[in-house]
């Protein structure tokens, strides 16, 4: 599964300005709903009771909350590049300051898997870290995650 399948050129935020965990689920919630035009609380309770279980915070400034919702009919990811890092409870206790949002259909199953092991490869890669740290341009964002130029503005 290619991330240019998942990741639209609207759904990168270079520069999210939150002070919270809380905050950022918030936000990306709102964001998240108005790209996939749905409830903003069911997104946020969805995350929420994920983030329950365990953070999402899975080391080296990187987070990847994820939920599954009903009523989806494929998967949907979004980039955000915090402007200042912030408390995520990550495993390994640092600071977050690089975030991907994965929403999958109820049924996605492998999918969702897939999905979610191929962002944490490319993620935790150091070089492409270092990369999206200094990247403020949405555009190259996108290129960046998913090796296309983006050319629709969906």
């Amino acid at each position: 599964m290619a991330l240019n399948d998942i990741l639209a050129p609207s759904a990168v935020f270079p520069t999210l300005k939150v002070g919270s965990k809380k905050q950022a689920l918030q936000e990306l919630s709102a964001h998240a709903a108005a790209l996939l035009k749905r409830d903003e609380r069911e997104i946020f309770e969805t995350l929420n009771q994920r983030e329950r279980l365990g953070s999402t915070g899975v080391g080296n400034g990187i987070a990847i909350p994820h939920g599954k919702l009903a009523k989806m009919d494929k998967l949907f990811g979004m980039f955000a590049r915090l402007e200042r890092p912030i408390d995520f409870e990550a495993l390994d206790g640092e600071p977050v300051d690089l975030i991907f949002l994965l929403l999958a259909p109820e049924a996605a199953g492998a999918d969702h898997l897939k999905a979610l092991a191929r962002v944490a490869r490319l993620l935790r890669d150091p070089e492409t870290a270092r990369k999206l740290r200094h990247c403020r341009d949405a555009q190259a964002i996108h290129t960046l995650l998913t090796g296309t130029a983006a050319t629709d503005a969906a």
